[in-house]
This record gives C-alpha cells, structure tokens and sequence, in this order.
C-alpha cells in the first residue's frame, strides 16, 4: 500500500541525502529535499504544501538543526521532527522530537519514521 506521507529531508551532504532520499522513496514516501536551513524554511513557509515529517541532520552550516527545528516548530508547531546525528546520546529534544544515530540501517530509518507518523 503505497503512503501519501511527505517527509522533508534536510542534509548538507548531497551524497548523505541522496541516500536519505532514495531509501525513503522506496519505502513509497513522497520526499522533499533541502541542502540546508534556508532552503528548508522555504519549503516549510509554503502554506500549500504539506510535510507530514520533517528529518534534519543537526549539523546544518547556516544554523543546526535544534535551531531550525524551532524556527519550523513556529510555523508548523505539530510538525514532527526527526535528528539524524553521529552524536545522538548528546541530544536533549523538546516533545515531538526524535533521534536517529548516524549511521543507521534501512530498518531503523523506516521503523523510526513509521512510529513517528
């Protein structure tokens, strides 16, 4: 059954996001991409779009991740967030949030997004 969740990605590291992405569409999500935070807030200020899920690499370059959560979490203050990082036991995420350690399996990414949604 295909789904008709949208989830954004947010990676700086294009070949880490087409990965991202391309495990996501086979699992039969819609996806949308951003290389980072400005390029996601465009994204997340189209009020006709719909984002079901938005994943973020916490080590963005214009701002990180926390910092674009919140930003997203004022425009869209339901919007569930997902971390990707290398150094999840350091993370401390507000309600809604959650963490995937860097690097994680197609299984994990998928169960992760599923309980999420």
């Amino acid at each position: 059954m295909p789904s008709t969740s949208t989830i954004l990605v947010v990676e700086d590291d294009a070949i880490v996001r087409m990965l991202i992405v391309d495990v996501l569409e086979e699992l039969e999500f819609q996806v949308l991409e951003a290389a980072d935070a400005g390029e996601a807030l465009t994204v997340v200020q189209d009020t006709a779009q719909v984002i079901d899920l938005m994943m973020t690499d916490v080590g963005l370059p214009d701002m990180d991740g926390k910092q674009l959560a919140t930003k997203v979490r004022e425009l869209r203050a339901t919007l569930p967030i997902l971390f990707a990082s290398g150094y999840a036991e350091n993370i401390d995420v507000p309600a809604g949030m959650q963490v995937i350690a860097k690097p994680f399996s197609i299984d994990q990414l998928r169960d992760k997004v599923k309980s999420m949604l």
